[in-house]
């Protein structure tokens, strides 16, 4: 049956059964801080990115969080994109949104970045969107052992993704 665009199967609709699940709290203080880059999604935005990307997270007074997203390219020329995070789930801190674009120093064009998983010490952070055409795997270090990458894994695969969408990135070349 369809009401209002939505199938429902057995009571239950099918949108939110396909929904991807964000966890269920971060601490933000614990969140903040330098992630590696582990694997991505391959994107237009980090086309120039061949190694060593990681990403830098400040805790503002604000509530807000400075990102600074860090690669390097094929010439080994180190590139910076700076940005800005805003948590839209109070809640859970879970879902936020970010923007790397500014004009007259006000910040557009923002994008989902929702946790949709987190190791129990945040040693490891599994973002994605909505509509899984973006995700990223996270690690405090440059490698993630077999068994915390097993993890992820199948929190991807929980959250319906197609994990042979990913790319391991190179941290050291």
């Amino acid at each position: 049956m369809i009401i209002f665009g939505i199938t429902v199967i057995n009571g239950q609709d099918k949108k939110s059964e396909n929904a991807v699940k964000t966890v269920s709290h971060v601490d933000l203080n614990k969140y903040v801080g330098l992630w590696y880059e582990i694997a991505k999604i391959p994107n237009s935005f980090q086309k120039r990115c061949k190694y060593g990307t990681t990403a830098l997270y400040k805790l503002r007074s604000d509530g807000d969080i400075e990102v600074t997203n860090t690669c390097f390219d094929e010439n080994g020329e180190r590139v910076v994109a700076n940005g800005l995070a805003k948590v839209v789930d109070k809640t859970t801190n879970a879902k936020l949104e970010v923007s790397f674009v500014r004009v007259f120093g006000i910040y557009i064009f923002w994008g989902d970045y929702w946790i949709i998983g987190l190791g129990k010490d945040y040693e490891y952070a599994v973002v994605g969107t909505p509509n899984r055409k973006y995700g990223w795997i996270l690690s405090r270090t440059p490698q993630l052992s077999k068994d915390k990458l097993d993890e992820v894994f199948n929190i991807l695969k929980s959250n319906k993704y197609d994990i042979n969408d990913f790319e391991m990135t190179v941290q050291n070349k």
